[in-house]
């Protein structure tokens, strides 16, 4: 019987490595990524990117605009991203983003007779997100469970955030033990049209010293020595 998930793909070095450890685990992967009004949008291609290298079963993009409701600077150019840590929640929180990302996963597994939805939150080395604690996962995954008609029949539905607990130096490593290609990724926050990052935002600097600790060469494509 073919395993089939669902597995949501930024294009970003989590994303990727999640792709690659559900394919790993024998998953028939179908990958979702979103075109929600992000000024990052060099991430669309990097997922389509890593999607067609990896041979996944198929890659699709939902369009969305989340810049509607504003809130981010990831979704209003008229909010700068910050280049230094900030206290709280940083501005580059969009609001409810993953659970509108985790609810049309939902239904798409649903459509697709997958009982499993993969994503690449962290709760160790993120940025102070509340939809990517351990806790908003589990409370998912029981709302997701009453909420299908799959589900309502007996078929259960797993949310997996592998790297929940995981440093960014243990998720390269274990990518790097996958033979995961991160120079195909892109994670900045204000990357170019053509992918290079700006090596100053919460993403970048999260990416970089994950690299340093991991003892690994870092292959991100910067602005400044491109």
């Amino acid at each position: 019987m073919i395993k089939k998930a669902v597995i949501l793909v930024s294009g970003g070095l989590d994303s990727t490595t999640v792709l690659s450890m559900a394919m790993d685990q024998g998953y028939q992967c179908h990958t979702l990524s979103f075109d929600y009004g992000q000024r990052h949008r060099s991430e669309l291609e990097a997922a389509q990117r890593v999607s067609r290298a990896m041979a996944v079963k198929e890659h699709k993009v939902v369009r969305l605009d989340l810049g509607t409701i504003g809130g981010s600077a990831l979704t209003d150019v008229t909010i700068a991203v910050p280049e230094s840590e900030t206290e709280g929640i940083p501005v580059t929180y969009v609001p409810a983003r993953n659970t509108v990302f985790l609810s049309i996963a939902l239904g798409w597994a649903e459509v697709l007779g997958a009982n499993d939805i993969f994503l690449g939150v962290n709760a160790v080395d993120y940025s102070g997100y509340p939809d990517c604690r351990p806790q908003y996962i589990a409370a998912f995954e029981t709302m997701a469970n009453l909420a299908t008609k799959a589900t309502v029949e007996g078929q259960n539905l797993s949310i997996h955030a592998p790297l929940i607990n995981m440093t960014k130096a243990e998720i390269v490593q274990a990518g790097m033990a996958l033979g995961v290609d991160y120079s195909q990724t892109v994670s900045c926050y204000q990357a170019s049209l053509d992918g290079l990052a700006c090596g100053k935002c919460d993403s970048c600097r999260l990416r970089q010293q994950g690299f340093i600790e991991a003892g690994v060469k870092d292959p991100t494509r910067y602005q400044n020595n491109a």
